[in-house]
């Protein structure tokens, strides 16, 4: 066992000796390993970040490797008046081009049914109505009513008793869990007889979809808030509002839809109307204009965000790979690393390849061209003679708006190969990641090494508190006869 505290009995500064011997011993082995741990340290970060910067971009060109993202079709809809618009549309990729005159003339919508004349009270009329809200809609018995749309086939039924005023009767409609659409409410008409409505309003839009009320059990009194008998031969109420469609006129050809929205009414273009069109000086609906076009900014925009993913990811590994200019700068984290300089030719050469597929060629003919610092541009100026970045970019949107789909798409796209090459090395396996593995291997085996290094030393001051233990028992047992025989000098 150790001893704690060394040179009592000799008076030597022992415990200052094995001290120095341990620091001795133990500063250059740490130093080491605090050399290689930085160095790890500093090669796993820029392998992070290369790794994060790569994944960024490949997800940047994922977007651009797919046919559906760059053959986009636009639907521009202009109205007459700035704060009416009628209807909005969506078109679909495969949509001609064209333009188109349209005025929305009817809204699709539901049926509506009334109970009958409240001045009218005798509960075997089916035009009679109700003194007020608390009125009986069942005097005696029970029985049931089903509320249906024969052209859809939806449908719920629910039970009346005895005593069941109008709302609990509203009540019992609007809760039922089967209930498709149907919405009962109760208007006070405010007359002299302070007589109610009960009001029934479908949601299911469409001609021939009106809401009917069947009276199951043929009760009289239940024939006040029903459309027809149980064998659906007898008319009660009527509805006061039929379900129809909507319609517009589409260069002055009608077209209906059962609901507000049109599908492929125009090929491969939807469309929702939600106003009716405002009318001229005469009552005629003004028509608005829908132009079906290419999708020239949205591809536009993916073409620019391309362009400057490409030149982060560059600049990324520039400042990973840089030396220092000067003892005072520090260089990158994988300056001079082959894997890091390979992955910027590799991108370049991807990025300047030829595309037979593709009408353009190359990314050149979409004014996309290499600056000084080989990052990518879409210059403003005539270069050497011809026209500029910006000037090839806007005409291969108008004239070649399909071969820039050719350039980025298919197996030999430029999107495509840039995709592959970066899944290459940033998939789970990929050659990014093993390397970041590898450098996470390294550190925990440094750790390793500080964890023997620690026993190591433990155990070389054991002997060395051992060794000097002895000499310290030594001395003191010299320093004990000398004085001894000194006290025997002194008294003789």
């Amino acid at each position: 066992m150790a001893i704690q505290s060394l040179g009592v009995g000799s008076g030597l500064a022992l415990d200052d000796l094995v001290t120095q011997l341990l620091d001795a011993e133990r500063k250059p082995k740490t130093a080491r390993l605090d050399a290689r741990e930085k160095t790890v340290e500093t090669q796993l970060s820029g392998i992070g970040k290369l790794k994060s910067k790569m994944d960024d971009f490949k997800k940047s060109v994922d977007d651009l490797r797919f046919d559906y993202e760059l053959r986009g079709r636009e639907a521009l809809a202009s109205h007459p008046s700035d704060t009416l618009e009628p209807f909005t549309a969506e078109a679909s990729n495969s949509a001609p081009a064209g333009e188109y005159k349209i005025a929305v003339t009817k809204l699709a919508s539901g049926s509506r049914v009334e109970t009958g004349n409240p001045n009218l009270l005798d509960p075997n009329d089916p035009t009679a109505g109700f003194a007020s809200s608390k009125s009986t809609v069942l005097n005696s018995g029970s029985g049931s009513l089903t509320f249906k749309i024969d052209g859809t086939g939806d449908s719920f039924s629910i039970n009346v008793k005895a005593g069941m005023t109008l709302e609990q009767l509203r009540a019992k409609i609007n809760s039922n869990e089967n209930n498709f659409g149907v919405n009962a409410s109760i208007i006070n008409t405010g007359t002299a007889d302070g007589g109610a409505k009960l009001v029934f309003s479908s949601t299911i839009t469409g001609t021939g979809n009106d809401l009917k009320i069947v009276n199951d059990n043929d009760l009289a009194d239940l024939n006040r808030v029903s459309t027809e008998s149980s064998d659906g031969l007898t008319s009660h109420l009527t509805p006061v509002k039929s379900a129809q469609n909507a319609q517009v006129t589409i260069d002055g050809i009608v077209a209906e839809s059962s609901t507000n929205e049109f599908e492929n009414v125009l090929e491969n273009v939807s469309f929702e109307v939600s106003e009716l069109s405002t009318l001229d000086v005469l009552g005629d609906p003004m028509t608005s204009s829908l132009e079906i076009g290419y999708d020239t900014k949205g591809v536009e925009k993916k073409i620019r965000d391309f362009v400057d993913n490409y030149n982060s990811l560059m600049s990324e590994i520039n400042t990973l790979t840089k030396y220092g200019q000067s003892e005072l700068e520090d260089d990158g984290a994988l300056a001079g690393d082959f894997m890091a300089r390979n992955i910027q030719s590799s991108l370049a050469n991807i990025v300047s390849s030829f595309v037979p597929e593709s009408g353009l060629g190359s990314l050149f003919q979409l004014g996309i061209s290499f600056d000084d610092k080989n990052k990518l541009k879409i210059s403003d100026i005539d270069e050497y003679g011809q026209e500029s970045g910006e000037d090839k970019l806007a005409a291969a949107l108008e004239d070649n708006f399909d071969e820039i789909s050719n350039l980025f798409t298919g197996d030999n796209g430029v999107a495509s190969k840039l995709y592959d090459f970066t899944y290459e090395y940033t998939t789970f396996g990929g050659l990014l990641r093993t390397r970041e593995q590898a450098y996470k291997d390294q550190k925990e085996s440094i750790l390793d090494e500080r964890e023997r290094l620690e026993l190591q030393m433990t155990n070389y001051e054991d002997l060395l508190r051992s060794k000097y233990q002895n000499l310290d028992k030594t001395v003191a047992q010299l320093n004990s006869t000398g004085s001894a025989l000194m006290a025997a000098l002194g008294n003789n």
